[in-house]
């Protein structure tokens, strides 16, 4: 069985979270998922409408995901590789060559972001439409 992994806030979920999913499984046969905690957020100064545990009940709710676990820090990610056994790690190409060094343990795949949809682009639009 060929692992995936991702990571990601998924907050105001959209269909851009929605095709990378829905490309990270096509690569493997069982995709996790790993969610920013609250308290990650926090750490990276990210403010996130849902909660965590909302996030992961989002999550978890998709075909496309098997699992849906924490991630608690940025150093997790050569731990859950090994843990897990993943085979393949996946991005967005917006954060290309970030993740290379995870190359020593497993596949690197940076995929294509939907055009015209961010969770960013979101907020921002409702803010406009509600000053």
């Amino acid at each position: 069985m060929k692992k995936v992994i991702t990571y990601g806030t998924f907050d105001l979920l959209h269909t851009g979270h929605i095709n990378i999913l829905r490309r990270a499984k096509d690569l493997g046969d069982y995709l996790i998922v790993a969610v920013s905690t609250d308290e990650f957020n926090i750490q990276k100064h990210k403010e996130a409408y849902h909660s965590f545990a909302e996030r992961k009940q989002i999550l978890e709710a998709i075909k496309y995901v098997d699992e849906v676990i924490g991630e608690d820090n940025w150093d997790q990610k050569v731990k859950d590789v090994k843990k897990y056994n993943i085979d393949t790690f996946v991005m967005g190409n917006d954060w290309e060559g970030e993740f290379d060094f995870l190359k020593e343990y497993c596949e690197v795949v940076y995929l294509p972001r939907t055009s015209g949809v961010s969770t960013t682009k979101i907020k921002v639009e409702l803010k406009q439409k509600n000053d």
